[in-house]
This record gives C-alpha cells, sequence and structure tokens, in this order.
C-alpha cells in the first residue's frame, strides 16, 4: 500500500495520500487549497491517479483543497451526509463504504467537534479528524459543535476500537504524527473524565480564541461548487422538472453517473443506463461505450448524479471529446427526488 502523511506548517494540518497500485487509483483525506500543487507533483512522481478527495468535516482554519483537486484531476469530492458544502459529489454516511481500487474505508459519524464530522477506518488505522488529536480533542464550541456528542463519539465509538488501532488525526499543533487508541485512552488528558457531564465541563472552559482564518475559511469552504448555472446558460442542464418531462422519451438517454452503493441505496430513474463517472473519459473517447450508443441510436445523452458535480464534470468531458449533444440533471438525484420525480429501487 502506498501511505503518505503530508504536513501544512500554516494551519497545522494533516492531508493523507492512499493507494494500493495496479491501476494506481488513489485517493487524498483532507487536502489543503494551498498544497494542492505539492499533492499533484506527488502524484505524478508515484505514477497515480487522484479519483476520490475527502474531507473529514467543514474545516474553519484552512480553505479546503476539494475544489481545485475536483478541477485538476476531476476527482470524486465526498463528505459527509450533514455538510452544508456545495463541493459535495458523494455523501456518504454511518455504516457506508468509501471504496478505490485495493482500498476501502469504514465511514464513521463522530460528531462533536462539527455537526458534520466524521472519521475513517482502513484495517489497522483511523483517520479521525479533529474528533480526537494526539493528547487532545477537536474543541466544541463553534460550526454546531457539542461536548456530549464528541464524548460519545470518542467513547462510545472510537475507543472501542482496538488498542493498537493507530490514529491518525486532521491536525497537530506539537509535532506529533500518529497515536494508538491505547495511548489515547491512557495518557490523553481529555479523556481522563470521570462522566459525559465532566467532559462537558472541560470543554466549555477552555476559552480557546477563534481561528484565524475562519471568517475566509467557513464561508469559502461552503461554496466550492461547480457553478452549474453556466451549463444551464449554454443549454447543457435541464432543471428536475425538464428532466422529469423528458421521461420515457426514446431520442433521450438518461445515464447514471453514481456508483453501485449509491444506486442501491438511493435508487436511480427508470431506463437509466449506468456508466460509474471514474470510466467517463474511456466511455466518451472514440470506440468508447456511450460514444457508440450515442452514434448509433442519435439520443442525446443526459448525465445524472447524486447532486450534479459528477454530471456537470462529464458534460465538460463530453464537451472536450467533441461529443457536443449532451446534458445533465442540475442537481442531480437529490433535485429530481425533490421535485416530486419517480426513483425505482432496484
Amino acid at each position: 500500500m502506498i501511505f503518505r502523511q503530508l504536513f501544512d506548517s500554516v494551519s497545522g494540518t494533516y492531508s493523507y495520500i492512499l493507494a494500493s497500485r495496479a491501476g494506481g487509483e488513489a485517493l487524498i483525506i483532507d487536502p489543503v487549497l494551498e498544497k494542492v500543487d505539492r499533492y499533484c507533483q506527488l502524484l505524478r512522481e508515484l505514477d497515480l491517479r487522484l479519483v476520490k478527495a475527502v474531507d473529514t468535516h467543514l474545516h474553519a482554519d484552512h480553505v479546503t483543497g476539494l475544489g481545485a483537486l475536483r478541477d485538476r484531476t476531476h476527482c470524486v469530492t465526498i463528505m459527509g451526509e450533514q455538510t452544508k458544502a456545495d463541493v459535495v459529489a458523494m455523501r456518504v454516511a454511518e455504516g457506508d463504504r468509501i471504496a478505490i481500487e485495493g482500498i476501502s474505508l469504514n465511514v464513521m459519524y463522530t460528531p462533536g467537534h462539527t455537526d458534520d464530522s466524521y472519521s475513517f477506518l482502513m484495517g489497522d488505522r483511523v483517520f479521525t479528524g479533529d474528533t480526537l488529536l494526539i493528547r487532545g480533542t477537536g474543541r466544541t464550541d463553534f460550526q454546531n459543535g457539542d461536548a456530549r456528542q464528541q464524548y460519545e463519539s470518542i467513547f462510545d465509538r472510537l475507543l472501542r476500537l482496538p488498542d493498537d488501532t493507530l490514529v491518525y488525526p486532521a491536525h497537530d499543533y506539537k509535532g506529533d504524527t500518529v497515536s494508538t487508541i491505547g495511548e489515547e485512552r491512557r495518557y490523553n488528558p481529555r479523556l481522563q473524565v470521570g462522566s459525559i457531564d465532566e467532559y462537558v465541563t472541560l470543554m466549555a472552559n477552555l476559552k480557546l480564541p477563534n481561528p484565524k482564518m475562519m471568517d475566509v475559511a467557513v464561508p469559502a469552504n461552503m461554496r466550492v461548487g461547480l457553478h452549474q448555472d453556466e451549463l444551464a446558460k449554454q443549454g447543457l442542464s435541464l432543471s428536475a422538472r425538464e428532466a422529469i418531462e423528458c421521461l420515457g422519451r426514446p431520442d433521450v438517454l438518461l445515464v447514471d453517473l453514481r456508483e453501485t452503493s449509491e444506486r442501491a441505496k438511493h435508487g436511480t430513474l427508470s431506463g437509466a443506463l449506468h456508466a460509474p463517472y471514474p470510466a467517463i473519459a474511456d466511455n466518451l473517447k472514440p470506440g468508447g461505450m456511450l460514444r457508440e450508443v450515442a452514434a448509433a441510436t442519435g439520443r442525446r445523452i443526459v448525465f445524472f448524479c447524486a447532486y450534479g458535480e459528477r454530471s456537470a464534470m462529464a458534460v465538460q468531458t463530453a464537451q472536450q471529446a467533441g461529443l457536443a449533444n449532451t446534458a445533465h440533471i442540475e442537481g442531480g438525484l437529490d433535485a429530481w427526488k425533490k421535485a416530486g420525480g419517480p426513483v425505482v429501487h432496484q
């Protein structure tokens, strides 16, 4: 397995690149905007292809690299379902899995630092975001933080993992790089409490200043999404209502870009062809499946995904491949459902 821990000294943020070779698919956790060039350089040097970028929560101390990495690599951006960030192409919840070739992360909902805080368990290690830090815990006094929830996330979830589970946090300010669940249980001063009420009192009396970047980072991180209205101006998108009216039309081919797990959980649209987003470039080039179907049938390809991010990128990819007769459903399946569109479960 390829595992790289990268550090941003300005915000004290750790980012993690994971891959397992073969086809070179890679995933990054908690990227920082200012380090995107460095990530891309390392990916090139290691001959890796970034397919997924994940944030553990909405960060307040740095601007996320999710949007820039999406633009540079066309990767799928992922956060928890509670997030208010608009950049997210795939939203995950407790019990889901984030998978790339050879690697799978189990999704754990661990709120408390923020209401959208998640941890990701991969075999012998857990990426804890700001929920559990090395000899500390994430503050709980803003962004819908809740010390009671954080206590439950740590004591009822994370500390139930095996003692030798490696702990990789999203931040550190003292130079520590890794810990274990057993170490934190024994030596983390914030965990030496006798009750949930004692922990709540402890967290309420930290009196920390707000992060220097908070007023910039939080609004910026909430608005990194693709400007889907630009595609609408070019006549390359359908509103959910327009798409509902197209259902069953013989001149339209609906193409579902989501993963199999998303389709199983949230359903799909009647008659839609499944063509997962990571293979979109191959599917649209000469000889590719979607290009051949479009040429043979003359049908307009209408892409859709969960929220419109992946489908907007697919339209851009189609344009670059010289395939003009495409569009996407603005806002994705989420908008379709809100407009009352029918969904089929397989």
